[in-house]
């Protein structure tokens, strides 16, 4: 019996999902055996994925890594083990950069099996109840915030995504130059409009990711709209929550809908895996379309190939999440993924998070951005 370790994070659309493919892949193949345990999403986002090489096979990874795996090999190049054919499927029907983030110094280091990005979710039911105007624009969720019936994620990593999201928004990527962050007009305004709305969202919210986000509005009735938020398909689906969400694009800025920042998970390799040929063959198996749209959909899973996401028994099933939401996908901003960028990622959301509770100066704020980036870019020498 050949044995294969995996870890993955701890929810339905990461963990029952991936677990559901090996069991049908463990009923192709009896000789093997994979097994997953599951980190908090946190975790995810954080835990150096060298240590995790040491100790499993298959990894579930966020793809700021990238740039990491590229300098550090903790993890094999896909693209010399699986087939081309298979690979190129993979390229042409991504969901907007999916399959390009877990690409870099030309190399795919991870396979996109799952894609999102911060888009919009409500509660219909509650909208028609209390006659509330649905947002279309930024001033309009500034508004409807006032309410207290709007949530969002707003532990530091979200914040930071959201940062990152309005500068995008108004026109400016985030550390695009070797100098700053963002440029100063852009940055000031963006962080404006963090506050304007942050002074607003109930404190609570601000120790929540994005799962906390749905759970609060499915197990109650205290929050009508969440107006960004990495999108959990799960939650839009009959049976899984008390009540399910409607998933949205988002509202506009001067014409433009948000440009939110991708997320989505990956599947990579260790290169210390002992059986990468059998470790291959279920990565090419977990990718596929047939398996896709098909268990891994059915199991909790968020596919990452594009003909999942426009699937008509797909939508059907999820009150049209991915046909609704693919807009906000293809367009969406690629963070940065150089080698030290987990550096600024780790601390940069914290003051932006005090910020937008608290208010306060924000050049000082911005300048202490740029303080953070630089240094972060120094790791990448």
């Amino acid at each position: 019996m050949k044995k294969l370790k995996g870890i993955t994070w701890n929810h339905s659309r990461g963990f029952t999902s991936i677990v559901a493919v090996s069991q049908r892949f463990e009923e192709l193949y009896p000789d093997v055996q994979i097994s997953w345990e599951k980190r908090s999403l946190q975790a995810f986002a954080d835990e150096p994925i060298d240590q995790l090489a040491e100790r499993y096979d298959f990894l579930i990874i966020d793809h700021p890594w990238a740039g990491f795996a590229a300098r550090t090999q903790v993890i094999m190049p896909l693209d010399t083990l699986l087939p081309q054919t298979f690979m190129k499927d993979l390229e042409e029907n991504t969901v907007g950069k999916s399959h390009q983030s877990y690409a870099y110094n030309n190399h795919q280091w991870a396979l996109a099996i799952d894609a999102a990005t911060p888009v919009a979710s409500s509660r219909p039911d509650l909208f028609e109840k209390l006659g509330l105007k649905f947002p279309q624009t930024w001033d309009d969720l500034v508004e409807l915030s006032k309410t207290g019936k709007v949530a969002i994620p707003g532990i530091p990593q979200d914040t930071l995504m959201s940062f990152y999201m309005l500068c995008s928004t108004l026109g400016e990527n985030v550390c695009e130059t070797k100098d700053y962050v963002v440029s100063e007009e852009i940055g000031l305004k963006a962080l404006q409009m963090l506050r304007d709305l942050g002074e607003n969202i109930n404190a609570e919210s601000y120790d929540w990711n994005p799962i906390k986000v749905c759970e609060a509005m499915t197990k109650t009735d205290d929050y009508v709209y969440a107006p960004f938020g990495y999108g959990y398909t799960n939650y839009s689906r009959e049976g899984y929550a008390r009540v399910p969400l409607k998933y949205h694009d988002l509202v506009s800025v001067n014409g433009q809908r948000l440009i939110s920042t991708l997320g989505g998970t990956g599947l990579a390799l260790s290169s210390k895996c002992k059986h990468k040929d059998l470790a291959s063959r279920f990565m090419e198996f977990a990718g596929s379309l047939k398996v896709q749209k098909g268990i891994f959909f059915d199991n909790g899973g968020q596919p990452g190939h594009r003909n999942a996401w426009t699937d008509h028994r797909v939508n059907s099933q999820c009150m049209n999440f991915f046909s609704d939401t693919l807009p906000a996908l293809d367009r969406a901003f690629l963070r940065p993924r150089y080698n030290g960028h987990m550096y600024f990622q780790d601390r940069a959301g914290a003051p932006i998070r005090e910020f937008m509770i608290k208010g306060g100066d924000s050049k000082a704020l911005l300048n202490q951005l740029n303080e953070l980036y630089l240094k972060s870019l120094s790791q990448n020498d």
